[in-house]
């Protein structure tokens, strides 16, 4: 039984790519940022060696690292939730998806209000939590939908679960999905329900992401049509759009996440188990909570000995990341910032320094070589040998 545990720590960055100017992230560093903090302690993972990969500059080196590590860069043109986990699964995009800084046009606008009956409120970029303050009352009196954006490629409703019913507001996201294909065609269109009354509104668990196809198949779908399992955890069936996963759980939150992870270490599969542990992302980097960043890592590294411990003889764990998203800068969004990649198991060379790798796509290729599946969808990824392989 071989076994890949693949953890997405959404958005934790270890530093600005060379390129992060033209993305206007200049200087941008999550890791670092956080290590800052009174509350940040990574000890269990500074022993597999995340210290020691290149450019990380926070803590002390290990002498005799436990686990392998490389610098990993993005060759994608983006920045992105999806794009960073396309091309981790094997899928370079040569563009960056579509950004609506000055909102939707208004035929994207028109199309979608024809189609659900609804009026749109705001049609912009706005803060989530800020747009339902500003907009929540008139929602609630008119039926309007909440319409937003931000820096990355999203089209994001908001509706108030007494107003929308939860499964008529996924239903209307499945309408968005269908008008925002091919020029339109943003990375996710996310419903945000929410609850509560003018001046106390939050933003309920039951949130879900309608995303854009990958455009070309991925390590997911190479290794379930060669017969391997391919469990998701967390946002990850999202993301793909459900293409190559044959069995999934979605999640709460990091704690949640790591629990799934957990029950799914003591279950017999072959194949590989990604998660994506949004946390660091979604409640800390886009809000600039330092401490809080911080203390969502130190969680991880608590519960990393737990992980370790439910690897088999011929499992890999990997850990990486999608993107940055750096809680110390002025912006609140993703950085262009190169991501860890920390590996360990018995297949895995201790104390191996892969270097700084050209692309995200190596993971996929490193994946695909352990399991001997062959596949198209690497990119230009290169396979990080490791102790069976040649």
């Amino acid at each position: 039984m071989k076994r890949i545990f693949l953890i997405v720590l959404d958005s934790v960055g270890i530093g600005e790519m060379p390129d992060a100017a033209d993305y206007g992230d200049a200087g941008s560093n999550t890791i670092r940022a956080a290590s800052k903090s009174p509350y940040f302690s990574m000890p269990n993972m500074r022993k597999l060696g995340f210290f020691n990969i290149d450019g990380v500059d926070i803590g002390e080196r290990e002498a005799a690292p436990r686990g392998a590590f490389a610098r990993m860069s993005e060759a994608s043109k983006g920045k992105d939730t999806t794009i960073g986990h396309w091309e981790i699964a094997g899928v370079v995009s040569e563009a960056p998806l579509p950004t609506y800084p000055e909102g939707f046009p208004q035929e994207v606008i028109d199309a979608f209000s024809e189609r659900t009956g609804r009026g749109v409120l705001c049609n912009k970029p706005y803060s989530g939590t800020e747009v339902i303050r500003d907009y929540g009352a008139e929602h609630m009196e008119t039926g309007k939908l909440i319409v937003y954006t931000s820096a990355d490629s999203v089209f994001q409703i908001a509706a108030h679960e007494d107003i929308v019913p939860v499964e008529t507001l996924y239903e209307y996201c499945r309408v968005a999905r269908g008008i925002l294909q091919g020029e339109h065609g943003v990375g996710r269109v996310i419903a945000r329900p929410f609850e509560g009354r003018p001046g106390q509104f939050t933003r309920t668990v039951r949130r879900h992401d309608f995303s854009l196809k990958p455009p070309r198949p991925t390590m997911l779908d190479a290794l379930s049509a060669a017969g391997y399992d391919v469990l998701a955890v967390g946002k990850i069936v999202d993301i793909f759009a459900e293409q190559g996963i044959t069995e999934y759980v979605r999640t709460t939150g990091n704690e949640d996440g790591i629990e799934k992870t957990l029950a799914y270490m003591k279950k017999e599969f072959d194949g590989l188990c990604f998660t994506n542990l949004v946390d660091y992302d979604m409640l800390y980097g886009h809000r600039n909570d330092v401490d809080g960043y911080a203390k969502a890592l130190t969680r991880f590294d608590e519960r990393l000995p737990e992980l370790l411990a439910g690897l088999g003889e011929e499992d890999i764990l990997m850990i990486t990341a999608d993107h940055g998203c750096d809680p110390s800068t002025p912006s609140t969004d993703h950085s262009r910032e190169y991501t860890p990649l920390v590996l360990y198991g018995n297949p895995v060379q201790a104390g191996k320094n892969y270097g700084t790798r050209e692309s995200f796509s190596d993971i996929a290729a490193t994946v695909l070589v352990y399991f001997g599946v062959e596949g198209t969808c690497a990119g230009n990824g290169s396979c990080l040998p490791l102790k069976n392989m040649v």
